[in-house]
């Protein structure tokens, strides 16, 4: 699987910008002939404008369906649309949408853990559900961001589903970049399955977002790698390293289920 990571910047509050420029974005990342492509999250409203938010968002992510699907039937490639702030029942969620290369949506996920030193608690509704799903038959799963500081999230989908891949939708700041390649390598390594990271760049009030927006191999090793800028990587993804490396190494065998209890007394 070839994938493309669109990292974008884009303008904090204009949602009308950023749904032209996502699709600029992503009529540029075809060129390269990927079978995925992958955007940041939060793209329609940037991380996260306080005054009118509401009013910004996506609805049932109909806005998000309409630009994705329509491109991913377009050009026949999948899409991992990162995230939207997004209304569902009258309340804001941080959604990813994911579409298949008929443009169909097989899978949304809505961000669990949410970003309390810059209070998206305040703004936005936990989700209560882990997202797996299939692309071109290789099972896949997503998480957004602050998620990937909680390696139980990752490890459940992964034992449950044995991913393939694990695509991270973000907007991490340049300030802790460095965190990020680790926990990266670390989840890729753990978990002997490919990370992808799309990352968002550029300013939001006083934050500056990082980009290196990365794709980790099983062996936790770096085979693409973005700049601090806007820009797409592609990478190619070989199922058989993961394989490989499961025949040498068996860590999903050798657990021990009963020993763990990541409960708080």
């Amino acid at each position: 699987m070839k994938i493309c990571c669109a990292q974008m910047n884009m303008r904090l509050g204009d949602t009308d910008y950023n749904f032209n420029h996502a699709k600029e974005l992503f009529e540029k990342a075809v060129k390269a002939e990927p079978d995925t492509i992958v955007f940041p999250e939060t793209w329609n409203t940037g991380f996260f404008p306080r005054d009118n938010l509401y009013g910004l968002c996506d609805v049932d992510g109909k806005r998000t369906k309409e630009l994705f699907g329509a491109l991913a039937k377009l050009h026949g490639v999948n899409t991992v649309a990162g995230s939207v702030s997004n209304i569902k029942k009258g309340k804001i969620y941080n959604t990813s949408y994911i579409f298949n290369r008929h443009g169909e949506c097989v899978a949304e996920y809505d961000k669990t853990h949410l970003f309390t030193p810059m209070n998206e608690n305040d703004f936005y509704e936990k989700g209560s559900c882990l997202t797996s799903f299939e692309l071109d038959g290789k099972m896949c799963g997503i998480i957004i961001c602050y998620d990937l500081r909680f390696p139980e999230l990752t490890r459940t989908l992964t034992v449950k589903n044995r991913l393939d891949c694990l695509f991270v939708v973000s907007q991490w700041p340049d300030k802790r970049i460095s965190q990020l390649d680790t926990l990266l390598k670390a989840r890729a390594t753990e978990n002997q399955m490919y990370v992808i990271c799309c990352n968002s760049c550029g300013k939001a009030y006083n934050t500056v977002f990082g980009g290196h927006s990365a794709v980790y191999s099983p062996l936790g090793e770096a085979i693409a790698f973005a700049g601090e800028n806007e820009e797409i990587i592609s990478a190619e993804c070989d199922e058989g390293i993961s394989a490989r490396i499961a025949n040498e190494i068996n860590v999903f065998r050798d657990r021990r289920e009963e020993l763990y209890d990541v409960k708080s007394n």
